[in-house]
């Protein structure tokens, strides 16, 4: 595998960002949301979108970057919308579906939870829908169902699960020590 490596947004990311969401969307969500929705999605529209996301905090988006410095993922983070319970949220994280198992997808949600420690945040919930198999990628991770909930996309109702780390800081410190990985936040400027 090329090297790669996980970085704080910037600005001239939001295209490549844009693109790849736009893509992963369309795989990923393909069979569970309307094909006229997927279709209908703007890769213009939602590079704005970025543009504004990581205008006002880069640090709260990550890529992963190859040696070339093209996106294969990203992921974005913040304080906590709405669930009791927990202080931060993983709003995003996505790989481009030909890197999928090699490792980028844990390297981005480790850089994100760190990045919400380092705001404060002791706790994180993410949502993913309950058809994407990205589910058990998180169950994997140590992620722990703790909400259900459902809301419509595209006009299609949807069932999405929540799943929570509730010790964030304790298990960045044990996923350092049984691998030996440094703390994403030291190694990404």
């Amino acid at each position: 595998m090329d090297e790669i490596t996980i970085r704080a947004a910037r600005p001239g990311d939001a295209r490549s960002i844009a693109r790849l969401d736009v893509d992963t969307w369309r795989s990923t969500y393909a069979g569970i949301l309307t094909g006229t929705y997927l279709v209908g999605l703007s890769p213009e529209r939602r590079q704005q979108g970025w543009a504004n996301v990581i205008g006002r905090e880069p640090r709260d988006v990550r890529v992963a970057v190859d040696a070339e410095d093209r996106i294969l993922g990203f992921g974005s983070c913040g304080k906590c919308r709405a669930e009791p319970g927990f202080n931060g949220e993983v709003f995003t994280l996505y790989v481009d579906p030909d890197r999928h198992n090699c490792g980028i997808g844990r390297r981005l949600l480790l850089a994100l939870f760190a990045r919400l420690v380092a705001q404060g945040c002791g706790s994180v919930i993410i949502w993913v829908l309950q058809d994407n198999p990205a589910r058990f990628f998180y169950e994997r991770l140590g992620g722990v169902l703790v909400w259900r909930k459902q809301f419509t996309v595209g006009g299609k109702t949807i069932q999405a699960l929540g799943y929570g780390w509730r010790d964030l800081p304790g298990y960045l410190a044990a996923m350092a020590g049984a691998d030996g990985s440094p703390d994403p936040e030291q190694t990404d400027p």
